[in-house]
């Protein structure tokens, strides 16, 4: 899922973001705006995880979750 689709489809898919990263505040998501590079950010701010690891997580679960779309 490329970026433009992400942000055409945010809405859609806050919800989905808040099952997979529930330590991400409602606030958090919203301001993401279906930035990915944002909520690459957020994933490795909360979770404490590297910045390459989080790429790859929220990569996966773009990919995942475009095949549903």
């Amino acid at each position: 899922m490329n970026d433009d689709i992400l942000k055409g489809k945010w809405a859609q898919l806050k919800g989905r973001v808040k099952e997979q990263w529930g330590k991400l505040t409602d606030d958090e998501i919203d301001q993401l705006d279906g930035r990915r590079d944002q909520l690459v950010g957020k994933v490795q701010e909360r979770y404490g995880i590297a910045k390459e690891q989080a790429s790859r997580d929220v990569d996966n679960w773009l990919n995942n979750t475009a095949a549903q779309y």
